[in-house]
């Protein structure tokens, strides 16, 4: 039976340490990253309920939207694009939700418990969802 090599411990010298202490070694810099309302896309998943509502209230309000924001939904390409426009047919719920209607979902190919990806563009106030 033949055992593997074992490396030796060895410890870490601090920098201008005459002495050999243990000490941490130095941490890399993180990236400071934005906050949500600094970027001009906000990303999030999201899974839709058996109704076809998208229930990521953060994102929908990222963009402005409360209860009753009139919208326009409509499936481009594959994709859900919903935009805020004061003649459309369809509306944020009192919940915060946007549910997606049953046209929209069968040409997409979506159902219930399905996870989708959720792109709010705050610069021109829409949603995309981008399903599976």
């Amino acid at each position: 039976m033949s055992a593997g090599v074992v490396s030796p411990v060895v410890p870490y010298l601090a920098p201008g340490r005459a002495e050999a202490r243990w000490a941490a070694p130095p941490r890399p810099p993180l990236p400071e990253l934005s906050r949500a309302r600094d970027r001009a896309t906000v990303y999030g998943l999201a899974t839709l309920d058996d109704r076809g509502r998208v229930a990521d209230r953060a994102l929908i309000r990222s963009l402005g939207w409360v209860g009753g924001t009139r919208l326009d939904i409509c499936e481009v390409r594959g994709l859900v694009l919903v935009r805020a426009d004061l003649c459309g047919v369809f509306a944020v719920t009192g919940l915060g939700h946007v549910r997606l209607p049953a046209v929209v979902r069968h040409r997409c190919d979506l159902a219930g418990g399905d996870r989708v990806l959720l792109a709010a563009d705050r610069a021109q106030g829409r949603l995309v969802v981008h399903p599976r």
